[in-house]
């Protein structure tokens, strides 16, 4: 494959630092094996769509060495969406920003697609999900090449690959990485459907489509703040759910203080839809926005936030996505306003709480979370 400059790309908006990388050698690997078919393609735009492309390395490389045209593009998280633009304008500009496109996991992503890559997802049924989605959608002749790192692959994504796909092979690896080569879709497969699970000792229904976070189980450490949340700012107009996930924190507030205005948010399309399902399914209105940390709420607009936050990035354990969300909240929060979070105890973040927000106090504390209320200076 003639050269790319993967090392040129950035992750940002998304968070940045020495050990996180915009691409890897499953990336490269991709390409290559996937060359010949995307070649046949450069001819006949719109025929390629790209799934899971972390920050834009499939989708750029693809356009800008191989020539492919009318590219269609799935991210779950929005700062994914919004690092391959940002990476498009700043290698290629328009010759790059115009060669492709975002859209949501379904028909019009899909439909009259002959090739496919795909980055394989951390969880099974988002795996099911997505090739059941190709399957039913693509053209009968449509060829998947999904890669990852070994470390991350199990023979169980076979299986799954297989319940959609008659032909499933893998190729030798390389730099630790593997590309599974999935086609013939069978006949007869279906889009996948949502879940919802019922949780009596919480009083929710909580609903998820796959590749949503917990599915529709009931995180424990949602469940904790859940437990405390009576006591959050009893004079909050405005609430934000930050990273609603399927909603749990949102739909409780909803339903419990009538009175406020409850905002749900995360950067992530499954969790979005997941939260709207969630809300309907336990008969309150919600206001459902995918964001990325807050990005396009206005300083001082809310007197309550709701954090969960995550303590990974991707595979890698980093603290870097909370200490950005604690930092959105404490721009967000109007003077007097609270961010009410609960992490992992070892994780210790009451001095960046100090920092991000301001004088922070423990509400609880169980033997493997803690519950901490930090109030807008």
């Amino acid at each position: 494959m003639p050269e790319f400059s993967f090392d040129a790309l950035r992750r940002f908006p998304d968070v940045e630092a020495e050990n996180l990388f915009a691409s890897d050698a499953a990336d490269r690997l991709l390409l290559d094996e996937a060359a010949p078919a995307l070649e046949a393609t450069v001819a006949h735009p719109g025929r390629v769509v790209v799934i899971g492309d972390d920050y834009g390395a499939l989708t750029l490389a693809a356009a800008a060495v191989i020539g492919v045209d009318g590219i269609r593009v799935h991210q779950d998280p929005l700062s994914g969406e919004r690092a391959l633009d940002a990476n498009a304008r700043r290698l290629g500009g328009d010759s790059l920003v115009g060669r492709y496109r975002h859209l949501p996991l379904g028909r019009e992503l899909l439909e009259g697609a002959t090739v496919v890559l795909l980055r394989l997802p951390r969880g099974l049924a988002e795996l099911d999900a997505q090739a059941r989605a190709i399957a039913a959608w693509a053209e009968p002749g449509v060829v998947v090449y999904a890669a990852g790192r070994v470390k991350h692959m199990t023979i169980a994504m076979n299986e799954v690959l297989g319940r959609s796909f008659g032909t499933v092979g893998a190729t030798l690896a390389r730099q630790k990485s593997r590309v599974l080569v999935a086609s013939a879709p069978r006949e007869g497969v279906l889009p996948a459907e949502p879940e919802c699970e019922t949780h009596p000792e919480a009083g929710l229904t909580l609903c998820a489509v796959p590749g949503a976070f917990a599915g529709a189980k009931l995180d424990i450490g949602t469940r904790f703040l859940l437990e405390h949340l009576e006591g959050a700012n009893p004079d909050a107009r405005v609430a934000v759910d930050l990273g609603c996930g399927t909603g749990a924190l949102a739909v409780r507030l909803a339903r419990t203080r009538p009175e406020l205005r409850v905002i749900a948010t995360d950067q992530s399309a499954a969790a979005v839809d997941s939260t709207r399902l969630t809300a309907s399914a336990n008969g309150v209105e919600l206001e459902v926005v995918r964001d990325d940390a807050l990005s396009g709420f206005e300083p001082g607009s809310a007197d309550l936030v709701l954090l969960n936050p995550p303590f990974h990035v991707g595979s890698t354990v980093h603290a870097g996505i909370a200490l950005k969300l604690f930092e959105a909240a404490g721009r967000v929060l109007a003077s007097g306003g609270e961010l009410w979070t609960v992490f992992n105890s070892h994780l210790a973040y009451r001095a960046a709480l100090l920092r991000a927000v301001g004088p922070t106090r423990q509400v609880a504390r169980n033997a493997k979370f803690t519950v901490m209320a930090s109030t807008r200076r």
